[in-house]
């Protein structure tokens, strides 16, 4: 798979832009601020529908313009696609395949498979939970875009039955105030009883459709777990074993599944959590509802399900979080993109490595291991403020990219 053109219209800071892409290495060196980064971030969002950058769709759009459109040219095999998205902040996006529309935007994920590297992967060892757990979602999207629907759905589910939580805690407090209710039972009495029987059959969509994402995590942990651990000693051979685990509020009872030490309360794999009793998870998630409900109805929140799941990322015995160092750190952040990159490739097809300015923080070694890595792909795009970041056994097509222009010089 290679991206052979990407054309961009108000995306970003580009007005208009034509990028020829061929397969190998191609760098885009330029100082910063100059509109590197909008280029491949414009390819991960037509593979992932989502930035690396941003949560939200609306700094993608030009100032001034009401809109931005990505055209990616991608040829897999002897196949051709051309991917259009029109991108609406505020409004639903659209897509178009082969000039064609197509009823739903997600209908194209998985034409185009990148995997990126860049700077803000140091949050996913540092940073919070959602961090992981995004890793892990897009992850099993870019493997079988039918999770896009999944998440789709679980999401939506969560959202209503958030609001109606909300609105039973804001009912529930209320009644205290005005009737000292310290019971269900009294809830009930008050008026809210048509809110408990609502979130019943909430429960049970939260739990159908929370046991299959939670699944294909678990799945998804153990076919990355050996990947990581054979990248990790590449990149860092002196150091400890990298280790991954799934922590689930299954196991939890609730609570933010935060500062456990690998292997530790509330880690879990996919037998333990799977056969748990001979109870499946959809069962066992809608149990966990129930016993948990005096604390949501009290909290107004959701408290178990995969929103709330972490991936526990691990140094030989101790957490990567917390007291992995700075290079440790990146090391493990780009040993789970190299392992997911593993994973799509053994899929079918080479996806597209992207390398946004990620050279520039590594040390000589980790830097000259990564070329190493990375070198046999099929397509490498890699970002640099200046050519010495941009290791010599990466040699290929060159762009300069300076006041809204990018042109070829090599």
């Amino acid at each position: 798979m290679h991206v052979a053109h990407l054309s961009l219209t108000d995306f970003r800071s580009y007005a208009s832009v034509e990028l020829g892409l061929e397969p190998g290495i191609t760098a885009l060196v330029g100082p910063n601020g100059q509109g590197k980064t909008n280029l491949v971030e414009a390819l991960g969002y037509v593979a992932t529908h989502s930035s690396h950058r941003v949560a939200n769709d609306a700094p993608l759009v030009r100032q001034g313009a009401s809109r931005a459109i990505v055209r990616c040219a991608v040829h897999r095999d002897d196949r051709r696609a051309l991917v259009e998205l029109e991108i609406n902040p505020g409004k639903a996006n659209r897509a178009r395949l082969n000039r064609s529309p197509v009823s739903r935007p997600r209908d194209v994920i998985g034409l185009l498979r990148t995997v990126l590297f860049a700077p803000e992967d140091l949050a996913l060892v540092k940073g919070d939970p959602s961090e992981r757990r995004r890793f892990l979602d897009d992850l099993l999207v870019s493997r079988a875009p039918r999770f896009a629907a999944v998440r789709a759905d679980y999401d939506r589910v969560l959202k209503q039955r958030g609001a109606l939580l909300r609105t039973a805690a804001q009912a529930r407090r209320g009644s205290r105030s005005a009737r000292r209710a310290e019971s269900d039972t009294a809830f009930a009495a008050a008026g809210a009883g048509d809110v408990l029987s609502t979130l019943e059959v909430w429960d049970a969509h939260l739990a159908r459709h929370g046991a299959e994402l939670l699944q294909a995590r678990l799945d998804l942990v153990e076919a990355l777990r050996p990947l990581v651990a054979g990248a990790y000693a590449a990149l860092a051979p002196a150091s400890g074993a990298a280790t991954l685990s799934y922590r689930s509020t299954l196991s939890t009872g609730g609570d933010d599944p935060e500062g456990e030490e690998p292997g530790g309360r509330g880690s879990s794999d996919t037998q333990t959590l799977s056969t748990d009793l001979g109870k499946t998870l959809e069962e066992r998630l809608r149990e966990r509802l129930q016993e948990v409900r005096s604390a949501e109805l009290e909290r107004g929140v959701t408290l178990v399900g995969p929103h709330r799941d972490d991936l526990v990322l691990g140094l030989g015995e101790l957490p990567a979080r917390g007291y992995a160092s700075h290079g440790e750190s990146w090391s493990f952040a780009l040993a789970l993109r190299l392992a997911a990159y593993d994973l799509l490739r053994a899929d079918g097809g080479d996806p597209v490595l992207i390398l946004d300015d990620v050279f520039a923080e590594l040390d000589t070694q980790r830097r000259r291991r990564l070329a190493e890595i990375v070198a046999p792909a099929e397509q490498v795009l890699i970002t640099a403020a200046v050519d010495d970041d941009v290791p010599g056994e990466l040699v290929g097509a060159r762009y300069d990219v300076a006041e809204g222009g990018v042109s070829r010089v090599r």
